[in-house]
């Protein structure tokens, strides 16, 4: 069994779909990831559809300035139904956004605070701003993943040593993507499976959608020379431990 740890289900026509054709390929349970109010709004009204379904409610570095106290209030009423079962994608990102770096930094301890209230996983997203992501997680001892890993194998070390994951997923199989590299290093210990679909398909030209876990499962098989069987264990429980899902509905 496999699990899509990071996906954005309100970017397809075709819901039901996208959602039988990951179950065809073993991926079993989805975790769909917010990031502004919009596409938070849409995944509370579709978790109850599906059983497999979970969510992580967050609010997205590039929505910094944008967030009111109301809407933190909203989030923190929220992560208390049972299938919200972490707060994200939040974090930094300084990528395109240099000049909010200040409010992102507000708008991403202001939700670390909420996620220490709770004791909530928290999903990061960090673009160019590595060490003031380090340095203010630090602050707190939370649990989570560093969605869309990119970096080195010095700074996954950094993360894993605070109790972080590493979200793997279409980009390890890029021809000139390092992470090839870290994940040879550090093997599958640490690594949680996503798509972050539709963005970052395995399949180059292709819209990424969950069923291409087993793609990136399969990379990771033949990368590490481990049984695909090993690869799904391994991430699934994983996946399991720091979320706390309920994998029995199926």
């Amino acid at each position: 069994m496999l699990i899509d740890s990071h996906c954005h289900l309100d970017q397809y026509e075709n819901i039901d779909k996208v959602i039988d054709n990951a179950i065809n390929n073993n991926v079993k349970y989805l975790i769909a990831s917010g990031s502004e109010k919009a596409d938070n709004e849409f995944n509370m009204n579709l978790i109850d559809k599906y059983d497999n379904l979970f969510f992580s409610y967050g609010f997205h570095p590039y929505e910094a300035g944008k967030i009111s106290a109301k809407d933190l209030n909203k989030l923190e009423e929220y992560i208390k139904q049972d299938k919200v079962i972490a707060i994200g994608e939040i974090g930094l990102d300084y990528h395109y956004g240099k000049d909010t770096m200040e409010d992102q930094k507000k708008i991403f301890r202001q939700q670390l605070d909420i996620a220490t209230k709770y004791n909530m996983p928290v999903v990061i997203h960090t673009r160019d701003a590595f060490l003031d992501t380090y340095n203010i997680l630090k602050e707190y001892n939370l649990k989570g993943v560093i969605h869309c890993f990119s970096g080195s194998v010095e700074t996954a070390k950094e993360f894993i040593s605070l109790g972080y994951y590493l979200g793997i997923g279409g980009v390890v199989t890029f021809q000139n993507s390092n992470l090839k590299d870290v994940v040879k290093e550090l093997g599958i210990s640490n690594v949680i499976l996503e798509t972050d679909s539709p963005y970052l398909s395995p399949i180059r030209g292709q819209k990424n959608e969950p069923a291409n876990i087993k793609i990136i499962a399969e990379y990771l098989s033949e990368l590490l020379n481990v049984t695909l069987d090993e690869v799904a264990q391994k991430t699934t429980e994983n996946v399991i431990s720091l979320f706390n899902i309920d994998t029995t509905v199926l």
